[in-house]
Order: C-alpha cells, then structure tokens, then sequence
C-alpha cells in the first residue's frame, strides 16, 4: 500500500466556512522570493454515496508575477463547491487580483479589486476595490510585519433565496448595497524552527456611514510545515465578526481546516 496517498486523504479535510472579508497572500516566503513567477495550489475532493451523491470540491490557488520595478502582482482564487445529488449545498469563494511593493520599500501603495460570492449567506455577489498605504514595519529573514490603511468600495447582492442558503426569516427580501469603508490590516509573520512557520492577518473595517462604530474584524492565520520544495502540510484557522449584516445571520463564524500545499 503507498502510506503516502494513505495519509494525503486522512490530512486533507476541510471545515470551511469563507469569510466575508478580502482574504491576503500567503507569507511564508512564497511572497518574497526572487523569481519572476510562482504558483502555489491547495485542492481537495471527496465523493460520498448515501441517498444521493454527495460531492465536495475545495481548491485555493495564489500565482504572483514579479516586476523589475520590485512590485508584485497577486492573483489569489478560492472555490468551495457542494452538492447532494442536483441539490447545491454550498457555493462559496472569491477572485482577487493586487499589485503592491514585494517588500522592498519602507512605505509603498497597494492596489486591490475582489469578486466573491456565497451561497450558504445569501451573498450573490460582492465586488470591491480600494488601495491602502502599505508600512514595512519590520523586514528580516526570520520574522516581519506589516500594517495598512487605506479604503475600498463595497457593491453586493444579497439574494435569500438562493438554494444554497442555509438560513430562514419571516421577512426575506433581496437587498443590493454599496458603501465605502475604512480599511486598516495588520499582517505578521515569523519562523518558529527550521521547515515551520507561522503568519496572520488581521483586517478591521468600519462602514463610512452612520453605522460607522459596527466594524467588520477578519483574522486569519496559518502553521506551515515544509515537507519538501514542492510540498507543504497546512493548519489554518480563521474567523470573522460583522454586526452589520444585511440580512438577519449569526455574527460570527470561523473555519478551521487541515491541508496539504502543492508549490510549482
């Protein structure tokens, strides 16, 4: 039997439940390599026979272009897909495209635009784009930090009658909003030993409106063990807290999901 194919099914499991938030490219060293392109590729599959079929898809991609002039382009996709036989169970995730400095400069701006939708909220769609001020903070071989503030634009649709949505009201209505908010991130990274590391993000965002004091707080993190150069084994955890919802869900929701990482 291969005991590696063994233990690639038993790791790869996902509990994921996608924020609401514009997600950050991984920082473990992928970011800030010397190479004009990387890619690196996170996928899951499962297939399970009861009444129906029951299929689950999980991919997360991230490839970045390096420019001569020491910035970067960031493209960051994520998709969850889940089906019980013709029904849609969950239909989640996001595109994401940023050009920013590849953390060469002290202070540099970084500019961003998102498409992200899911079903299990009733999110139909969300588009954003902003650009924030981005510091270098601290910047060695073993650790760093990084902090932002800037503003973005917000239009989204959320439609309750989605087959996937998980949730019921008395009063379901389709809302369309567009707003601004105040965007501020912080994002640290470190190596605990040789082949671990350690990075988070932490994204606070207050809507420009007179609902300014119920902010949108994102954080999210990852333990990365380094198999080989091609190979890496991923503890995620990440959570998300939002009072100002535009249709009457819980608050707070979190996912916690082990993975294993394909680099190319």
């Amino acid at each position: 039997m291969n005991y590696f194919f063994l233990l690639l099914f038993i790791l790869i499991f996902q509990t994921v439940s996608f924020s609401q938030i514009l997600t950050i490219d991984r920082e473990n060293g992928q970011d800030s390599i010397q190479k004009k392109l990387k890619a690196s590729t996170t996928f899951h599959f499962s297939s399970d026979k009861q009444k129906n079929t029951i299929i689950d898809c999980y991919n997360k991609t991230e490839v970045d272009f390096f420019t001569k002039n020491q910035y970067v382009f960031i493209f960051l996709t994520q998709a969850d897909f889940a089906f019980n036989g013709s029904n849609s169970l969950e239909k989640n995730g996001d595109f994401q495209l940023r050009y920013r400095d590849n953390d060469t400069r002290i202070i540099a701006p970084e500019y961003y635009i998102q498409y992200q939708w899911n079903g299990i909220f009733g999110m139909e769609y969300r588009t954003v784009e902003g650009i924030n001020i981005r510091l270098n903070c601290l910047e060695k071989k073993a650790s760093d930090l990084y902090v932002s503030i800037g503003a973005f634009y917000e239009n989204e649709k959320w439609n309750p009658f989605s087959s996937s949505m998980n949730f019921t009201q008395s009063d379901l209505i389709i809302v369309n909003r567009s707003l601004f908010r105040l965007n501020s991130v912080a994002k640290f990274a470190f190596k605990i030993t040789k082949g671990i590391d350690f990075s988070g993000v932490s994204y606070l965002q207050f809507p420009l409106n007179n609902h300014f004091m119920k902010p949108r707080w994102y954080y999210g993190s990852n333990l990365n063990f380094e198999v080989n150069k091609h190979l890496n084994f991923v503890v995620e955890y990440e959570h998300t807290l939002d009072y100002y919802r535009p249709l009457l869900i819980d608050h707070y929701y979190y996912s916690v999901s082990l993975g294993l990482v394909l680099k190319i």
